[in-house]
């Protein structure tokens, strides 16, 4: 089994992580199904809910080693290590520190459990650093970011936020599902923790359902210890296809990002759309940070229409993009951040995160962006029609 990071990112998506088969010589990952392993006389008492199946402990090793951290976990969604890991180093009376724009899951779970758990919690005003300071207390345990943020494609200083954190002994954790480590390695910033839905850009495929985590052993044994008794884990049916399509993360990122581009460039100089946000597109505010940040700029972009065009109207005359739930898969897919991935929050709590009813999410997939350009340009014009015929 590979398990050197210091390879190049193709080697350590192909072959980090993967078991050698020792019987038949096949060239890929056996995958071993088994819920029941022997107890008596082994090295490892496994158990799938204890995260160390042969096939889970391999994943986790390529995971971390694309984080270049020390560890990883895998967990059965994006919501599940958000949660586990959260929780895992946050107990009644503390607080945690999250920034005012974030995935729409993440903010429902805290603001609908942690009051339970009587953990308190503020979100930032704005993304700028003094906010962060000036919501430090004396019981702040965490600081949660998210660069970049869902659905707008805000960008976090993450060196900024971690070296905060550290002067005042607190841990740092990422959502790093947009960028993956293919566009940024938070790790390189000082970050303590990261996460991802790996349903997304690590399946990419939309045919897997997981979570990802990645940090020091230490960090990763806390959660772990949690995590065994929450249940999360995932089928070893699940890891092994989640193995096999991080093989070629690297080389559909890439595209991804290279299409993103292509596309936000497209959609800004387009009359019928209002706004783009792409952190890539040097009229994007944080264009500079996401430079030094980021080695690539990301497939994810989203944009308003003009009033006069109708969101839902738009999407529906789509041939080839797809209106679907989820993002990163290979094929390009937009969906409404307002009943969709944000659905969860009150109107208000949209309005001050400036996420608007007419907010469209794009999820470029890896096909040529001649044929989005026509597919955006046929359904924007039956749209159109559609308006004009109804009045």
């Amino acid at each position: 089994m590979a398990s050197s990071n210091k390879y190049g990112i193709n080697t350590i998506c192909t072959h980090v992580g993967e078991i050698r088969d020792e019987q038949f010589q096949g060239a890929i990952s056996p995958i071993y199904m088994s819920t029941s392993y022997n107890f008596d006389n082994v090295d490892v008492k496994r158990y799938p809910r204890y995260f160390n199946t042969p096939n889970q402990e391999a994943l986790c090793k390529k995971i971390a080693a694309l984080e270049t951290m020390e560890a990883g976990l895998i967990f059965g969604s994006g919501m599940a290590a958000i949660s586990t890991t959260l929780l895992a180093f946050l107990q009644k009376g503390d607080h945690v520190i999250l920034q005012e724009t974030l995935y729409g899951g993440t903010y429902n779970f805290v603001v609908e459990e942690f009051n339970k758990f009587g953990i308190e919690y503020t979100f930032t005003k704005s993304l700028e650093i003094d906010d962060f300071v000036s919501e430090i207390r004396d019981n702040t345990k965490i600081i949660f970011i998210e660069t970049p943020s869902n659905p707008l494609m805000k960008i976090v200083d993450m060196k900024a936020v971690s070296d905060l954190a550290k002067h005042y002994d607190i841990i740092t954790m990422i959502d790093n599902t947009f960028a993956t480590p293919i566009n940024q390695t938070p790790k390189d910033f000082g970050v303590d923790i990261v996460i991802h839905s790996a349903t997304k850009y690590m399946g990419g495929h939309s045919d897997i359902l997981a979570g990802a985590v990645a940090a020091s052993q230490e960090h990763i044994h806390k959660i772990w210890n949690l995590a065994k008794n929450l249940g999360g884990s995932l089928s070893d049916f699940t890891v092994w296809m989640l193995e096999r399509s991080l093989k070629t993360m690297n080389l559909r990122v890439k595209r991804q990002s290279k299409n993103a581009l292509k596309m936000a460039k497209y959609l800004e100089n387009n009359e019928l759309i209002e706004k783009v946000y792409y952190p890539g597109l040097k009229s994007h505010k944080d264009y500079q940070l996401a430079k030094k940040q980021m080695k690539y700029f990301g497939g994810m972009l989203s944009f308003e229409l003009k009033e006069n065009i109708d969101p839902m109207d738009f999407q529906r005359n789509l041939n080839l993009i797809k209106p679907s739930m989820s993002l990163a898969g290979v094929e390009s897919t937009m969906l409404s951040p307002a009943q969709t991935s944000h659905g969860l929050l009150s109107p208000e709590a949209r309005a001050e995160q400036g996420i608007k009813d007419g907010l469209i999410r794009f999820s470029v997939g890896i096909e040529e962006t001649k044929d989005l350009i026509a597919d955006i340009e046929q359904a924007l014009k039956k749209t159109i029609k559609v308006e004009e015929n109804t009045i």
